[in-house]
């Protein structure tokens, strides 16, 4: 297996160890910034063009503010992330809400922070109006279904829980209209960790046809179509990133020949990316422990699944670089695990990698997003610090690890040691 590149040098990862106790998240600032100038470059042929970062794959309040420095939105999906934006300084048409089975409490928050509202249930429209009010703009997600392929993480559309049938989106922008809103916005997400462009081409398409039809026969006029998000990142060595300047060329190509071909006004390209953004550009930190040798070989770190669960939970590939060794023979062949009381506590089944041994710096890539986000406390164990290398070379803690006083912050001993 070839290597892949560290995102942050290994001496540098290496200092940072001495200064910071493993397991850790660690981002790279400049590689986040640097990757949304790209994006919104490419996207400079479409006035008004935007991305909202998906706050659910690092929410994190200085990752999501320093994307907001570059220009970028939040896609927000609860309370907490609504709040999370809000406290950044994010409000208005800058939050775009997608939710699903929707308490009220969040539809009112929304419409307090004048977010846009995406619909994801056309019954959705008179629960908004009933318990918020209706905002002047609106916006439905639309699930193609067996129109459109999805894929291995996201699933045939069809069976997904997300979104308007066509005919049900013909009824809600009809019903919209009869209740007097005159702004109007069109959504779907059809894909996770795609790396092929062609599929995104589609989609546009897709919208852009749909975006025609709904004009047409309701007499509408659309300000955006959100085409979601779903970008894959190379995990594996080898694989390709999805040029931000490919997926713009091919976009506008559909644009052109569908929006502005029929006449439509203009017609605001947003996007909701969020490993995309900050995926490539996040690695977890950790240490071995333990080398036990049963009927295969295991390496036990100081990370567990609680600390990266993508895995255990899509049986997805993350790569492993273990520090001053990647240049030897990797020809040792190991289960890497935590020590969840869970089999599938694993980083890596059968992964060849040098010779370990206790006390080995190991880095998993890729984790910059849906990382830490997707921690929990399984076995009371406690979610890791996160940590920001700056520009200038220098590290700040932007999350500190959790205390076993956080962890029964929530829970009253008196009333356990009082209960008969």
């Amino acid at each position: 297996m070839s290597e892949k590149k560290l995102i942050i040098p290994e001496e540098k990862i290496l200092s940072i160890v001495n200064n910071y106790p493993t397991p850790f998240h660690l981002y790279d600032e400049r590689g986040i910034r640097d990757n949304a100038r790209e994006l919104i470059k490419a996207f400079s042929w479409n006035k008004g063009f935007k991305e909202f970062f998906a706050v659910k794959a690092t929410p994190n309040p200085v990752i999501v503010k320093l994307l907001k420095d570059e220009g970028f939105g939040a896609d927000c999906s609860s309370l907490p992330e609504l709040v999370l934006a809000e406290r950044v300084g994010i409000r208005g048409e800058e939050i775009m809400f997608t939710s699903n089975d929707t308490p009220a409490e969040e539809f009112i928050k929304a419409k307090e922070l004048g977010a846009i509202i995406n619909l994801d249930d056309i019954r959705h429209f008179d629960y908004l109006a009933r318990h918020a009010g209706l905002p002047d703009l609106i916006c439905f997600r639309y699930n193609p279904g067996p129109l459109k392929e999805g894929n291995l993480i996201i699933g045939h559309p069809e069976e997904a829980k997300y979104g308007l049938t066509e005919s049900q989106l013909f009824e809600a922008y009809k019903m919209a209209k009869e209740s007097g809103i005159k702004r109007f916005g069109l959504h779907t997400m059809v894909a996770s960790n795609e790396l092929n462009p062609t599929y995104f081409f589609e989609t546009a398409e897709l919208l852009f046809e749909l975006v025609i039809r709904l004009s047409k026969e309701i007499g509408i006029t659309f300000e955006f179509v959100n085409l979601g998000g779903g970008i894959g990142i190379p995990y594996r060595p080898g694989e390709t990133p999805i040029s931000w300047k490919v997926l713009s060329v091919g976009i506008q190509e559909k644009y052109e020949q569908i929006i502005k071909a029929n006449g439509h006004p203009d017609l605001r390209i947003y996007l909701e990316s969020g490993r995309a953004i900050t995926g490539p550009y996040g690695c977890l930190v950790s240490r071995v422990l333990h080398i036990k040798d049963t009927y295969k070989k295991y390496a036990g770190l100081d990370a567990s699944m609680h600390n990266l669960m993508r895995p255990a939970m899509y049986g997805a590939y993350h790569h492993i670089t273990v520090l001053k060794k990647a240049h030897l023979p990797h020809n040792v062949k190991y289960d890497v695990t935590g020590s969840l009381c869970e089999n599938n506590d694993k980083f890596a089944i059968d992964r060849m990698l040098p010779e370990l041994e206790p006390g080995d710096i190991i880095v998993i890539h890729d984790t910059g997003a849906h990382g830490h986000a997707m921690g929990f406390n399984y076995n009371a164990k406690l979610r890791s610090a996160e940590l920001l290398l700056r520009p200038d070379g220098s590290v700040i803690q932007i999350r500190r690890p959790e205390t076993i006083d956080d962890y029964f912050a929530t829970v009253s001993f008196d009333q356990a040691n009082s209960f008969v």
